[in-house]
């Protein structure tokens, strides 16, 4: 006789017995097996089979002790069952945590049916008999076991109610049973106090009240109403609140132009009557310094003081391409957390505001995702609030993403989507809670989907019922979101309720300040513009080039060989892979003075030297710690065990921070990084480089929106430096071009400065000069390929420790200007081509003078370079580039109007063409030769 106690444990034991024997049933003792086989095929013995197994289980736990042999098949039948019937129960559990959110109630319209996204228990093979069955769930919160029906209504109100939270693409444990702790624990419900119900309101009101204010007084003006968003108020003024006990003391919010008039407003407290100026547009200078831009494109900044302390707050100014402020901004806060010494990046807070068209719609959104966890450009965690109003000007979703939500793409990171309705109050508090507390936990992304909708058309001259009459019909019929908010909080748990009433005086008081701001807003002649060039900004200036001095940027022969040691000397026990060990020689003999200088070693000085002197360099791009032309070497490898080391490091004590990052293969989101942090670190060196000028062309957007334009419309400048590499040298029409021209035609105004330097040293004094004069303007060098090993681009140590930066170099003083009968002007590697032809030629009646700064070009210093020379001879623009792209047009505007009195201008390039190069190494051989010929006037004469 085989006794067999049952008890929790015991039928624990038999569960697992039992799935081992449905995955390999040799794998069980055969006795075990023969049981599981009769109890599966109802054979006699086994308590007649599945009909009796609950009335077995019964009996087995009424009797409480031991069975014999005889029902050892019905206890295998019951631990069988009771393992399938655990097994449903855990994936119905584990579904309504990943699936939940597809039948959540989110759309405030009602227009979406989630219904048929419904979890039913039938689907799961239970009914409404297993409901009471007390289920055990160790991972839930609350006791470990009771009846599954009050489980199940605790996952619905926690998933399915009006909020659900993506969860399913998390595979990591820990941030998943976290987030499930966190929500299940409180039903995703936030308990209110009246306090905290008035402030909510007070949000919610102030928002509708403006937008309303807004309405009649600017009656079809343009200002991309937040009516039917309102809550998103609600949402960025309780993220700042709870941020801001956790430690938060910094956040800077960027947004599109949808409901920016009413965050300023009612979030950064931007005064109305300032807003409503703008409204009044009375500036009436006709040009004035630049033009400004419209008034819902406008940043601000102000301080708040909050529960948990006071937090400076900032707006970015960002144009009406919507996404591409999101790497300026992520950019900006990482320069803030570095000033701070913000190492765990717990005191910044980027908060990114998205339409749902937008945020499914562009590709610079995935960029700023794959970049939110790389060392080089982590911000510690960005808070994303998708905007849903669940239509793009007139495209509906269906024409707008393929996928289930618009937010799918963050499911590439490990990160919640939580899903709100926006009309629902406790899921709005709820959401920021959570999205708060996981960015400060984990310092990852969150993304806040609030689902609402969007009164007006796209803007308030819009029509949006000609494409979506159905939409407009359901939200012509609708309360407002303050009345939505009103009928949640009449049904909320409270000992004294939020009334109408309540409701009526904040908006009464709200419209009483609005209407006074209006009477200040008419007062003033022009709207008021604040200084963009205060704290860390007031030692430098934006402005005119020839209102800034210049500056020496010579280093004294012992500060260069202090750096130049540093840069050669390894430490004990680091093996330098056998190529660099000969690099490093080479460096050394530089740094004594034995070796003239090339291009990466005077680079690399430059870094050094401003380093020592207490500057922060900061510089990324793809594969450029070790340079693209394998040139720079700022960051070494051991050759025996892969251990890195950066001399730059190791410069001098207190030396200015260093940091070089390779990139990932982005080219937008990393110079809108990089540009953002230059805003917000003008006292450092920060340089983007792409790895062949080319690649520029896909950051255009960055260059055109923000870069060369925000002084005229935001007053805010930049010091940011763009490596290009560029030049003709056969590699093809790709990788020949930096596309000179498009920068040449956005110079005005010395809103940038574009280089093409062609020595070591001009490199050298160019980056010191960029930092050292207290001037900001973006740098844009057209750098070189070739030069990097050109025999003939080489400096002197003389050049670097008593030079200057040179924006005009004159012709060797071998030509004498007497014998001169044309002068050649070129910039760039081209140089070197006509000075080797030159050369090989033996012509003394050629001069050749290289432009290496073209804006803002010295005319004057152009004039007295001109001055030594007869007059009356050819003065030819030369360049390798075609006759449509390079500097010609540039040149053809800036220098016949100085020189046609006294000098012939004509031009020689290549011909016309769509493409820049021929992608013929040979042909291009063909051609630099006959084009250099030309200039020096032994080929045929055009």
């Amino acid at each position: 006789m085989l006794d067999w106690e049952v008890s929790p444990s015991n039928l624990a034991w038999v569960e697992e017995l039992y799935y081992a024997y449905r995955e390999n049933p040799a794998s069980v003792d055969e006795a075990w097996r023969r049981e599981f086989e009769r109890m599966e095929n109802g054979s006699p013995g086994t308590g007649n089979g599945h009909a009796s197994v609950n009335g077995h289980a019964t009996a087995v736990r009424d009797a409480g002790g031991t069975v014999g042999r005889s029902a050892t098949s019905e206890v295998a039948a019951v631990a069988a069952q009771r393992a399938l019937g655990g097994k449903r129960v855990r994936r119905l559990i584990e579904d309504f945590r990943e699936l939940g959110h597809l039948s959540a109630d989110l759309d405030p319209l009602g227009l979406v049916d989630r219904s048929a996204n419904r979890l039913r228990i039938e689907d799961y093979g239970l009914n409404e008999a297993d409901l009471d069955a007390v289920v055990t769930t160790e991972d839930i919160a609350g006791a470990d076991a009771r009846p599954l029906g009050d489980i199940l209504v605790l996952l619905k109100e926690t998933y399915c109610r009006h909020i659900g939270v993506e969860v399913a693409h998390i595979h990591d444990s820990e941030l998943r049973g976290w987030l499930q702790q966190k929500m299940e624990s409180t039903r995703n419900r936030v308990k209110f106090t009246r306090a905290e119900q008035i402030h909510l309101l007070a949000k919610i009101t102030e928002a509708e009240v403006f937008e309303q204010f807004l309405h009649t007084k600017f009656l079809g003006v343009k200002r991309f109403s937040l009516e039917g968003a309102e809550s998103l108020i609600t949402i960025v003024d309780r993220i700042i609140d709870r941020s801001s006990r956790a430690g938060v003391t910094q956040i800077v919010i960027g947004m599109a132009h949808r409901g920016r008039l009413n965050v300023l407003a009612n979030v950064l407290g931007k005064p109305p009557a300032e807003i409503f100026a703008e409204f009044l547009d009375r500036e009436m200078s006709l040009y004035g310094d630049g033009g400004g831009d419209v008034k819902y494109h406008l940043g601000y900044s102000s301080d708040r003081v909050t529960a948990g302390g006071r937090v400076h707050i900032s707006l970015g100014f960002n144009p009406s391409h919507l996404e591409w402020v999101n790497t300026v901004i992520q950019g900006r806060m990482r320069a803030k957390q570095d000033r701070i010494a913000d190492r765990g990046r717990e005191r910044g807070l980027p908060i990114l505001i998205h339409g749902d068209a937008a945020f499914a719609g562009q590709g610079i959104v995935a960029e700023a995702f794959n970049m939110s966890g790389l060392d080089g450009y982590t911000v510690g965690g960005t808070i994303h609030v998708v905007v849903n109003n669940q239509i793009g000007f007139t495209t509906g979703p269906r024409n707008a993403y393929s996928t289930t939500y618009s937010t799918d793409v963050a499911r590439m990171l490990q990160i919640p989507i939580i899903h709100i309705n926006g009309e629902d109050p406790e899921a709005v508090a709820q959401a920021v809670e959570l999205a708060v507390d996981f960015r400060q936990r984990f310092h990852r992304d969150v993304v806040i989907d609030m689902w609402c909708y969007r009164k007006w058309g796209h803007n308030e001259a819009d029509e949006p019922s000609y494409t979506q009459p159905l939409m407009y019909k359901a939200i012509g019929g609708k309360p407002s979101i303050r009345e939505a908010y009103l009928a949640a909080f009449a049904q909320a748990d409270a000992e004294v309720p939020v009334t109408g009433a309540d409701a009526d005086a904040i908006a009464t008081e709200r419209k009483l300040q609005l209407e006074e701001a209006l009477e200040a807003a008419k007062k003033l002649q022009a709207p008021p513009r604040p200084s963009t060039f205060g704290g860390v900004w007031s030692r430098v200036r934006g402005g005119p080039d020839s209102a800034v001095r210049d500056v020496s940027t010579a280093v004294s022969p012992e500060a260069l060989a202090a750096v130049g040691k540093t840069l050669t000397v390894m430490p004990g026990g680091f093996t330098p892979h056998p190529k660099i060990t000969k690099l490093l020689e080479a460096r050394a003999a530089m740094a004594a003075g034995t070796r003239p200088f090339d291009w990466g070693m005077a680079e690399l000085l430059a870094f050094g030297t401003l380093l020592g002197e207490g500057n922060r360099v900061r510089m990324s791009g793809q594969d450029i710690r070790r340079g693209t032309f394998s040139h720079r070497h700022a960051v070494l490898t051991d050759y025996q065990n892969g251990a890195e080391y950066t001399p730059l490091d190791h410069v001098a004590d207190g030396q200015g921070r260093f940091e070089i990052r390779d990139s990932p293969l982005s080219e937008a989101g990393v110079v809108g990084f990089e540009y953002g942090y230059s805003l917000d670190m003008p006292e450092g060196l920060v340089i983007w480089e792409a790895q062949f000028g080319d690649f520029v062309n896909a950051c255009q957007v960055i260059i055109d929106q923000f870069l060369v334009s925000s002084e005229a419309k935001w007053r805010r400048v930049s010091g940011l430096v763009m490596l290009l590499p560029h030049g003709m040298e056969g590699q093809g029409p790709e990788h020949s071009s930096a596309r000179l021209e498009r920068f040449l035609n956005m110079c005005v105004n010395d809103n940038i400065q574009v280089a093409n330097v062609t020595t070591p040293a001009q490199i050298f004094h160019l980056l010191r000069r960029q930092i050292l004069r207290p001037y900001r303007k973006p740098l844009i060098v057209m750098s070189p390929k070739s030069l990097l090993r050109h025999t003939a681009a080489v400096s002197s140590l003389d050049e670097l420790t008593r030079g200057e930066f040179q924006h005009i170099i004159p012709d060797s003083p071998d030509i004498d200007p007497k014998n001169v009968e044309r002068v050649l002007l070129c910039s760039g590697k081209v140089y070197y081509d006509l000075v080797a032809m030159r050369e090989e030629h033996q012509l003394k009646n050629v001069a050749i003078i290289r432009i290496e700064q073209l804006y803002p070009l010295r005319r004057d210093e152009i004039l007295e370079t001109l001055s030594i020379y007869p007059e009356g001879i050819r003065v030819i623009w030369v360049q390798e580039e075609t006759r449509n792209m390079g500097a010609w047009h540039f040149m053809s505007r800036n220098i016949p109007p100085l020189i046609l009195s006294s000098f012939k201008w004509s031009g020689i390039s290549r011909p016309f063409s769509a493409s820049p190069a021929t992608g013929s190494a040979s042909r291009h051989k063909l051609e630099q030769g006959k084009l250099c010929e030309e200039a020096l006037g032994i080929g045929p004469k055009r």
